[in-house]
């Protein structure tokens, strides 16, 4: 008797082929699922790719279209984040609205009893819930893009190469006559060779305006605050004798503050749009490490909590805090939640 009926989100790649046949020898019924997110060669390329992987693997294939809601949750929302003058995540957005929403809702509609994916993490169950936790290979470790799951959702997700590393798992796909030679992925698979300029111009008109110090005097002129993020230092356009950052995106007087680099440190944030992946909701101050962007390290923080919010108070000062990026807080190698920067504080 199988294990269960599970659909894999195949994107095409080695990773979830790999998750998939994990799954088929552990003797769950298998169905691959591709999703189609955006119309381009490159997802032809990836629908392609999944197809066979399926064919290889000897399981049923199929296809969803969520070209309209991925436009209107995630790409939608990567532009007006952009134009607020902050910093979005847009596989955050993906993973709590696409994957972990929708297409979670269309595989157990289908009769599936999970939904799995390629992702590198872990989760524990046991009698007082389903816990989050970090994949064996912390290098590949995908957890900080997964902090918006919920009991609900972890109780039907499975992460199979949660104990793998990079290395064991293209071995695996290459022993079962998978494909591993793959285009290279991209940050964001919606804009092509990283021209994020390119992709935010055609969707929305810029208005130019000031580039100041932070003294607030006027040092030339921008091209738009969407084109600009926190800590850059370069592509502003100016001579200095110094090296200037972009310190400051002021929305309300369109203007981008630059400074020098110690101006980039501070010890404080504060966070909105929060999810406790326990379901209970922190009310006194607790001790985390948190982490303020995928490829940041993780540091000792106090998080104290007001109403819908919470605020982070670093041990040490952290470079380029980032307002519209994902904080997620972790107890050791459990994710314990996190948020949606709305500001740092000084």
């Amino acid at each position: 008797m199988p294990k269960g009926k599970v659909a894999v989100a195949l994107s095409g790649g080695v990773d979830s082929s790999a998750a998939a046949l994990l799954l088929k020898e552990a003797a769950y019924e298998v169905i691959g699922i591709h999703v189609r997110l955006w119309d381009s060669a490159n997802f032809d390329y990836q629908a392609h790719r999944a197809e066979d992987i399926c064919r290889i693997l000897g399981i049923p294939y199929h296809q969803v279209d969520l070209q309209k809601e991925f436009e209107s949750h995630v790409v939608d929302y990567f532009c007006q984040e952009y134009q607020r003058g902050r910093t979005p995540n847009p596989c955050v957005a993906c993973n709590q609205r696409i994957k972990f929403g929708l297409l979670l809702d269309k595989a157990l509609s289908m009769g599936a009893d999970y939904l799995a994916t390629g992702h590198y993490a872990k989760v524990e169950h046991s009698r007082d819930g389903h816990r989050l936790l970090k994949a064996a290979d912390t290098r590949r470790d995908q957890s900080y893009f997964l902090y918006t799951l919920t009991q609900e959702k972890l109780k039907r997700v499975l992460f199979p190469l949660g104990e793998h590393s990079k290395d064991e798992v293209k071995q695996m796909a290459k022993q079962a006559g998978l494909p591993t030679a793959a285009k290279s992925s991209q940050d964001i698979c919606f804009i092509s060779q990283k021209n994020y300029g390119v992709f935010l111009s055609q969707r929305f008109p810029s208005l130019p305006g000031d580039i100041v110090d932070t003294q607030g005097k006027t040092l030339g002129q921008h091209r738009g605050i969407a084109f600009y993020t926190i800590g850059q230092r370069h592509g502003l356009g100016l001579a200095s004798g110094k090296p200037l950052y972009v310190i400051r995106i002021e929305p309300e007087s369109n203007r981008v503050a630059l400074g020098l680099e110690k101006e980039l440190y501070t010890q404080k944030l504060s966070a909105g749009k929060l999810n406790w992946i326990s379901g209970r909701v922190p009310r006194e101050p607790i001790k985390a490490r948190a982490k303020i962007r995928y490829k940041s390290k993780e540091a000792e923080a106090t998080l104290s909590f007001r109403n819908d919010s919470v605020d982070v108070h670093f041990a040490q000062p952290q470079k380029a805090i980032t307002p519209g990026q994902a904080v997620v807080f972790y107890n050791v190698d459990e994710i314990l939640g996190g948020g949606i920067i709305h500001q740092m504080q000084r």
